[in-house]
């Protein structure tokens, strides 16, 4: 009886490990094709540019730059650390984090949003407790941030989560969405068979990495044609969500590598998976919504700014961007020569 068990459990271990080995292979392919820190920071560091594999997790996030004029709220507004502003830029970020509760059945589930100022610099925008990743919980926290003056993000950027998508619809229909590459390429793998992963991981480094929307376009196609009669569910991931994939090349080249992923929250909540493992979990709700505020407050003080700041208030003015470069005049008409009398 004992050997069963211990087999079945040396068993799950390996299974275990695998799965973060392939982790670490996606990781290390988006930050080899200069795609930047995928899905987390190294434990205890609090910066979401430095690179660490993490297990799979839940995350969504939306784009935008906080005002000035931020402030924090508590009690009915939603909790220690609520913050809202009077402007969002090109990408806050939201996301579900769940954390056991020692003296309670249920778990607690946080939901998180961080964006980016008008200087580049990025900040905790809001922190609250919901039920699971509803759309109803989502709706809730955005309904708050746009009564405190926040306005809509130019882009959300997250996974597939459903409650937050269908939330951001409601509250803030102007905004765009990008999908986490880092998430679907997961997804797409785990409806391939081993075999086909390394063939399959090249051929989506083609759309994820490539020059601009265009090539990324024929790269889908060609992901298509090759995997689509034997694959078509994992084919299927990737074009049934195409726009929200490619949306990341109607903006700066600069800010490709923070757009593609919601590594800044996923590498901050590192820190908070780090403390509620050695605690075993907090003990009431309230106090795991305290520490998870005062961890990320503390860890925001190392996340560095996006790239090429300057070009953050021309996103929010709806600048145009052609592959990743900025159109000067996008509704100019093109200037006949003039020909010479005879």
């Amino acid at each position: 009886m004992e050997a069963g068990k211990t087999g079945r459990r040396a068993k799950g271990a390996s299974k275990s490990a695998a799965d973060v080995r392939e982790h670490q292979e996606i990781a290390g392919e988006h930050r080899r094709a200069g795609a930047g820190p995928v899905q987390g920071g190294a434990p205890g560091t609090g910066d979401p540019d430095q690179a660490a594999p993490l297990g799979p997790t839940g995350s969504s996030g939306t784009c935008g730059e906080p005002d000035a004029s931020t402030r924090r709220t508590s009690g009915s507004e939603g909790g220690p650390g609520k913050r809202a502003g009077g402007d969002t830029g090109t990408a806050p970020r939201v996301d579900p984090y769940h954390v056991n509760i020692r003296l309670e059945e249920h778990k607690l589930c946080l939901l998180v949003m961080i964006g980016v100022r008008a200087d580049g610099r990025k900040e905790l925008i809001a922190l609250s407790d919901g039920y699971r990743e509803s759309t109803e919980s989502w709706a809730d926290l955005l309904r708050d941030c746009a009564r405190r003056g926040m306005r809509a993000p130019v882009l959300a950027v997250g996974d597939g989560a459903l409650g937050f998508w269908g939330a951001l619809r409601e509250v803030f229909p102007q905004a765009r969405e990008q999908r986490c590459w880092f998430h679907k390429i997961a997804n797409v793998l785990g409806a391939l068979p081993k075999s086909a992963h390394p063939g399959a991981k090249k051929a989506l480094a083609e759309i994820w990495n490539a020059e601009d929307k265009t090539h990324a376009r024929a790269a889908a196609k060609a992901f298509d044609a090759a995997y689509g009669a034997k694959f078509p569910k994992a084919v299927a991931k990737i074009t049934d969500d195409l726009e929200e994939l490619l949306a990341v090349y109607d903006y700066p080249a600069e800010h490709w590598i923070h757009l593609r992923t919601t590594n800044p929250i996923e590498s901050t909540f590192a820190t908070v998976r780090h403390r509620t493992k050695i605690t075993r979990g907090p003990g009431s709700r309230a106090a795991g919504l305290a520490m998870a505020f005062k961890l990320i407050e503390a860890a925001q003080a190392r996340w560095r700014a996006v790239n090429a700041p300057h070009l953050v208030a021309l996103v929010r003015a709806g600048a145009t961007f052609e592959a990743g470069k900025l159109v000067e005049r996008p509704d100019a008409q093109p200037v006949e020569p003039i020909k010479a009398a005879a």
